[in-house]
């Protein structure tokens, strides 16, 4: 991740530019191990992207929102996954699940949030982590009543359970991979988590893609976890972009959510498509640019992507950023359509 800063930095930078708040007042709510805390989240409509981004034929600019609360926890969104067509839940790397539930305008646009809860990462003991070091949360899957959840710094991908009550929700063991995991680098493991679908080659399968770990080949680590194909696997990667999330769209394509950023040339994010026919043990897959925008357009350190499947056959792509509770980044929700395959 760029530029990441402990929430708490943050807190005290919020403060010292309010002024009128008092320390206690920024401190951030303690969510006893088996709640929930409901908090309060605003949000500001996003109507144009701005700027002179790339699109592909049959992809589309929606809209977005940006979102800010009260509460100090709230921040550091890394991954999102869609129940429904409202209910979501995510991660953030400060070691929270969030949960809540879109809303929209008339015309059918992005226009906020609720229902919103924040509950810790617990540990097997069902306890919270003393440190966030052991919970930097970068990546999820949902499947069925359960959730995997890749971590950095101790790299492990395990599995939550029951959804159904996120704050008691407490891990397995962690999966085994058909690498040793002492090759990714500290802070750039799991980015990317999806389960395949179950009619597809792999069979409902977990894949695994990490951020900015290379083999000897100068390809990103990858991995099928499980099913008749399973095994390790690379991506190619391109242009100095780095994989922060991805999606599984119907059909089995994988779409990567990536993100560029440097000090010269500011923050950067694309979507490129991979050919799910191509997810097999030894292969180095690429795929085809969808989007890109630079920091021109309403974009921020791009985190988290999930497809809603509509019953047309397009798809809605909603995509969330990392603000690293930085005061000088924020919390995006930005909503893109991607047309369905010729009849």
């Amino acid at each position: 991740m760029p530029e990441r800063s402990i929430y708490r930095r943050r807190l005290g930078l919020s403060c010292a530019f309010a002024g009128l708040l008092v320390l206690s007042s920024c401190a951030p709510t303690t969510i006893p191990p088996g709640q929930t805390l409901s908090i309060p989240v605003e949000s500001h409509v996003i109507a144009e992207l701005g700027g002179d981004p790339t699109l592909a034929p049959g992809l589309t600019f929606l809209g977005g929102i940006e979102l800010s609360s009260s509460e100090p926890l709230f921040g550091a969104f890394s991954s999102i996954r869609f129940l429904d067509g409202q209910r979501f839940i995510g991660v953030f790397d400060t070691g929270y699940w969030i949960e809540g539930r879109i809303s929209r305008d008339a015309e059918g646009r992005l226009a906020g949030v609720d229902a919103v809860k924040l509950a810790p990462l617990l540990n097997a003991s069902g306890q919270e982590s003393p440190s966030k070091f052991f919970v930097d949360a970068e990546s999820l899957a949902i499947d069925g009543d359960s959730a995997f959840v890749g971590f950095e710094q101790i790299h492990r991908v395990v599995i939550y359970s029951p959804l159904s009550d996120l704050g008691k929700a407490v891990p397995s063991q962690p999966l085994a991979f058909p690498f040793d995991l002492d090759v990714l680098r500290s802070n750039g493991g799991f980015e990317s988590l999806v389960v395949a679908p179950a009619d597809s080659p792999l069979q409902g399968a977990l894949v695994a893609i990490a951020e900015k770990s290379f083999d000897e080949n100068g390809n990103i680590y990858a991995a099928i976890v499980g099913g008749p194909l399973a095994g390790a696997f690379s991506v190619r990667p391109r242009d100095d972009f780095d994989i922060t999330d991805a999606t599984v769209l119907p059909g089995g394509d994988l779409l990567l959510l990536e993100r560029r950023f440097t000090i010269a040339r500011g923050v950067g994010m694309r979507l490129r498509r991979i050919d799910g026919a191509s997810l097999k043990p030894g292969a180095v897959v690429d795929g085809d640019v969808l989007f890109e925008a630079n920091y021109r357009s309403q974009i921020d350190n791009m985190e988290g992507i999930d497809a809603i499947p509509e019953p047309d056959g397009s798809v809605r792509l909603i995509v969330v950023s990392d603000d690293n509770h930085s005061i000088l980044q924020r919390t995006l929700m930005l909503e893109f359509r991607l047309a369905g395959p010729p009849a």
